[in-house]
């Protein structure tokens, strides 16, 4: 399970550690991503705005959405009043390649909505990126949910 802290995901990266010293700091800020973004989902969607961009993707059940506005705006008309994210796994790999210090991140769970006793399987990925302005942030360029059905 997922920790459940109440700090928001914006850990620096000190650029000079061991490897496994990196792979730790890259699923800690990964993992309290996670944390802090589905807490805020579940309680406030409209507080996720500051964590996309103007160049944010979001594809949500094949649908795309481009943007912070856009992509807060499909979050918030979801049609469903209440909804708690049980994360199952959460997996959190370096991006050096395509963005010095970008974390991709994986993760799985089940959704209840409103009252329903059933859950929903879902999945659901992001990239994150570093901001040039303030390293010790992150936010979602890429961002990739899916019900799984089955």
């Amino acid at each position: 399970q997922v920790p459940r802290r109440r700090t928001p995901p914006f850990l620096p990266f000190p650029s000079s550690l061991p490897d496994d010293d990196m792979a730790a700091e890259f699923e800690q800020v990964g993992l309290a991503f996670v944390t802090y973004f589905y807490q805020t989902f579940d309680s406030n969607r409209e507080a996720l705005a500051s964590l996309y961009r103007d160049n944010s993707l979001l594809t949500y059940e094949g649908k795309q959405f481009s943007g912070a506005q856009s992509i807060v705006q499909q979050l918030t008309s979801l049609p469903f009043q209440k909804i708690q994210h049980q994360i199952v796994t959460c997996d959190c790999q370096p991006l050096l390649a395509a963005q010095p210090n970008g974390i991709f991140v994986s993760v799985s769970g089940n959704i209840l909505v409103d009252d329903s006793p059933h859950p929903m399987k879902f999945a659901e990925s992001f990239s994150l990126f570093q901001d040039p302005a303030n390293p010790s942030n992150y936010w979602v360029h890429n961002d990739v949910f899916r019900l799984n059905y089955g």
